[in-house]
């Protein structure tokens, strides 16, 4: 264990004491946020020098956190770039699979082995946090820090994005209200208002109500932060001007002869770059093996592409020989954007993909429920196991080197580890290797570690998965095909039209963001494993030409969640020394 960042002698969660995740009741069990706080952290300047970073480059944030500062950021360009290793993982299910965990944990280990390595996370959505899912720091032994405020405000990152979204709406509706001389349809505005927070209620909304002199009256809406095309461009761009080029670009409604207007016709991208102008810059933390990481951006990886900001990506890139890095949601959704968006627009290629599975998740994929998944089924296993199939099969589609990572669980078996083992390697000729981050912190994945350096070594071969100019509904047949073994695509009423008009507008040449439900390789979330031969409905398009993808909306999918029955916010308070308690 690294003594600069270990668990304090004495602590309740004391090394060797919470080795029992899903072994003992819950109220035995020391949280995620009782691990965190009992870390005894290294200062942020003694992590930033351990990555190279000068004391000039750092903004710093209190003790443990600070922003990298972008004119020294922009000096690494003439440095080569380390090696990219993508964790993603199966289709996520409520027995968890711990990628984020998993990410934080292949990080610190490959530190332990001696390959100086950088952690690119995205930064966690308020609204998970306070509703079901939780935070984003990782897990046990395996987290970043300092948890409580990674996940609660950070460092604003994520309301100067909100408040940006809103400047643009604002000055949209101000432009409406002040005679209207580019002639919007307000029928037609697709801007919509944002807020960090689950709430159904403003997922549809009147505003401009109350007389003339609050303006037209019109529907609206609200989307969660990390649904805007905002957040999305904030990952994507490569530098401020970039950031405020793309701003620029984005179309936010249409005239009544279907004219586009951009946040450029409204004169609004200045300003919104200037309130983004820190929150630009990527943020430094540490694992709790002392580690550094960068925490940027975190858009939806449904309606957006879910991964950090191409700028802290790049950094890691320069500063270190090895980058872990994860995509949001199963390999379907995340993994596929990552490659077929990000990759795309930053010119990064991957050198090695780990694939994360539990064996609880594959044997709820094999349809065991929840409450039976503590006892040995091999049998679920195997055939829960054709999910684990089709995701590695799909990354090694794109020329991916791909490794298994299998996060345990106590309740795990040896005859369920081994039988995992074996199919892996003989019906995909890859390695399923055991990790035990969780526990243990690095010295858990260390044969993880290992195994990824060994693929990284190897001459790399990755491809996109379509060209640029293929048309925008066979990218969206090519994606469901090839990747969730569906026979073809429904393209529903106005959808087909208005895949007719961005190619006619220019747009033909941008990759596709599908927008699907992420527990099923359909668009039924109740169809778990890896089914076949069905067909993925498109209900509606849109275009997102600041980010630069086109967004294919298949299924039913909100971009403002709702709190669930009980939300996680009911069981949060500060107690009597003022610490948060609840935070999971």
């Amino acid at each position: 264990m690294d003594d600069a960042a270990g668990i304090r002698p004495g602590s309740s969660v004391e090394a060797g004491k919470f080795l029992r995740r899903e072994a003992v009741p819950d109220l035995l069990m020391p949280t995620d946020l009782d691990i965190a706080r009992a870390a005894t952290l290294q200062p942020i300047g003694a992590v930033a020098a351990k990555a190279g970073i000068p004391d000039e480059a750092l903004h710093p944030y209190g003790r443990h956190i600070a922003k990298l500062d972008g004119t020294w950021l922009a000096s690494l360009g003439e440095r080569p770039r380390g090696k990219l290793v993508l964790v993603t993982a199966i289709s996520p299910t409520p027995a968890g699979e711990g990628k984020t965990t998993t990410t934080v944990g292949l990080g610190d280990a490959l530190n332990r082995i001696g390959a100086k390595t950088m952690i690119c996370l995205r930064e966690p959505s308020l609204g998970p946090c306070f509703g079901q899912k939780g935070g984003a720091t990782g897990g046990g032994r395996a987290q970043v820090a300092p948890m409580e405020a990674i996940n609660l405000h950070f460092t604003g990152d994520f309301h100067a994005i909100g408040a940006a979204n809103n400047l643009l709406a604002a000055m949209l509706d101000n432009h409406v209200y002040w005679g209207n001389a580019l002639g919007i349809d307000a029928r037609r505005i697709a801007l919509r208002r944002v807020l960090d927070v689950n709430d159904r209620a403003l997922r549809q909304t009147v505003a401009g109500l109350g007389g003339p002199g609050n303006g037209f009256p019109r529907e609206d809406g609200f989307d969660i932060t990390v649904a805007s095309e905002v957040m999305a461009v904030f990952c994507l761009a490569r530098d401020l001007a970039d950031m405020e080029a793309r701003l620029a670009r984005m179309v936010v409604a249409t005239t009544r002869e279907r004219r586009a207007i951009t946040a450029a016709d409204l004169k609004a991208a200045g300003a919104m770059s200037v309130l983004l102008k820190d929150a630009i810059q990527p943020n430094l933390v540490q694992t709790l093996d002392g580690s550094p990481a960068l925490i940027h951006g975190g858009p939806f990886a449904n309606i957006a592409h879910g991964c950090n900001s191409v700028i802290a990506t790049e950094a890691g890139l320069r500063l270190a020989d090895y980058v872990v890095t994860e995509a949001g949601f199963g390999a379907d959704l995340g993994a596929e954007k990552f490659l077929d968006i990000k990759c795309r627009q930053a010119g990064l290629a991957p050198a090695a993909c780990v694939v994360v599975a539990t064996i609880r998740a594959l044997k709820m994929h094999g349809g065991v429920p929840k409450g039976d998944l503590a006892r040995e089924d091999v049998g679920a296993l195997e055939r829960g196991f054709a999910n684990l199939e089709r995701h590695v099969t799909n990354m090694r589609g794109y020329g991916l080197p791909v490794v298994v990572a299998i996060n345990h669980f106590a309740t795990d078996t040896e005859a369920e580890h081994a039988r995992l083992r074996s199919l892996a390697a003989e019906r995909l000729g890859v390695d399923a290797i055991l990790c035990r981050h969780w526990a243990e912190g690095g010295a858990g994945a260390t044969d993880l570690a290992r195994a990824v350096v060994a693929l990284c070594e190897a001459p790399s071969d990755f491809r996109l998965l379509y060209p640029d100019d293929m048309p925008l509904a066979e990218k969206i047949r090519t994606v469901a095909t090839r990747l969730y073994g569906a026979k073809g695509i429904m393209v529903e009423g106005r959808a087909g039209a208005r895949l007719n008009e961005i190619e006619a507008a220019g747009f033909g040449h941008l990759p596709v963001c599908i927008a699907k439900t992420q527990y099923s390789f359909s668009t039924d979330p109740t169809v778990m494993g890896a089914p076949s031969g069905h067909e993925i409905p498109v209900r509606e398009v849109r275009l997102s030409a600041g980010a630069g993808f086109v967004v294919a909306i298949c299924g039913e999918i909100m971009t403002m969640p709702g709190l669930p029955r009980v939300p996680a916010a009911e069981g949060m308070h500060l107690d009597q020394d003022g610490l948060v308690q609840g935070l999971s």
